[in-house]
């Protein structure tokens, strides 16, 4: 009766006891949510446009945070590094496009894959070779990030957010908002999207592949930079970040590999969620570290019930 009133009783009456603290907790969640969601969003957009599952999304968010903060190292202004950082992942998209992926059109999944996993391994390489290993602090002062912190007083308590979490929710407020118009609204968005929904449709009214790869790797590589920039801002800039990336995989389990809706509303449920359980049932019956697995649970879960995921399209073979 114990562990069924630890499981099931405990935890409900702490929430009910301190709403400000419960308050506390799912802000923390919704903010690790919304960058879970954006990286999701780079690897949907990219599979959704090429049918290429993109294993280097992480790396291109260390690659980008780190071009960021060594171009301010070399002298350059924030403000004018952060322009120079998205024509380095323009250049990149570019290169991806000429000499990883045009030359292997047509092959099968598993080698387009592999293709990802070598672009993984260069861009540790040469960033480690222009950056080298070490932590760098992330220059959020710089770009004009506020850094302290606001206090409200809900249920007459107190609840503390980061200004700096504050600015990362509504920039990725407005990088969704912004790069949903663009996909609804733009010939290119549409073009982006058609390209998904019928591959060999949209090449035979003469949408270019080639183009299409570039402008989508180049928009994963601008939603690598607003990402690293957020989490840089919490926890530095390292190599580290790209295992905080692979956060995004369940993300994508449970919201669906095609949804850009499923990456939005997984990364956001999956960031409270695992906090909830980490503070009111991890730490108290597990003795914490449960972040580091519980998203993945949850997302085998829902994978046993619903493998395309929660947004994703149900596949009818008809024989």
């Amino acid at each position: 009766m114990d562990i069924l009133n630890t499981i099931f009783v405990q935890p409900f009456a702490d929430m009910a006891a301190a709403p400000d603290f419960l308050l506390q907790v799912i802000w923390e969640g919704l903010v690790g949510g919304v960058l879970y969601a954006l990286i999701a969003l780079g690897f949907v957009l990219i599979y959704k446009s090429s049918r290429i599952f993109n294993f280097a999304q992480g790396i291109m968010v260390v690659f980008a945070a780190l071009t960021l903060v060594g171009l301010y190292e070399m002298g350059i202004p924030a403000l004018l590094a952060v322009p120079l950082t998205l024509a380095v992942m323009f250049a990149l998209a570019v290169v991806v496009e000429r000499v990883v992926l045009r030359p292997l059109v047509n092959q099968p999944d598993i080698i387009l894959f592999m293709a990802t996993i070598g672009i993984t391994l260069f861009l540790v390489g040469l960033g480690e070779t222009i950056f080298g290993g070490e932590n760098k602090v992330m220059i959020t002062a710089e770009l004009g990030i506020p850094t302290g912190s606001i206090m409200l007083e809900p249920f007459g308590g107190f609840v503390s957010i980061e200004e700096r979490d504050l600015t990362a929710v509504v920039g990725a407020g407005v990088l969704v908002a912004s790069l949903l118009v663009f996909l609804n609204r733009t010939k290119i968005g549409r073009a982006i999207r058609a390209l998904g929904d019928d591959h060999q449709a949209a090449l035979s009214i003469g949408i270019s592949l080639s183009t299409i790869w570039v402008i989508v790797w180049f928009i994963a590589g601008i939603i690598a930079l607003v990402t690293g920039i957020a989490w840089g801002a919490r926890a530095g800039v390292s190599f580290a970040l790209e295992v905080i990336a692979y956060k995004a995989l369940p993300v994508l389990m449970l919201g669906g590999l095609e949804s850009v809706t499923g990456a939005i509303v997984g990364g956001l449920a999956i960031g409270v969620l695992e906090k909830l359980f980490e503070v009111y049932w991890g730490q108290p019956l597990l003795g914490g570290n449960t972040e580091a697995w519980f998203a993945y649970v949850l997302a085998l879960i829902v994978l046993l019930f619903r493998p395309q995921g929660l947004f994703g399209e149900r596949i009818i073979e008809r024989v």
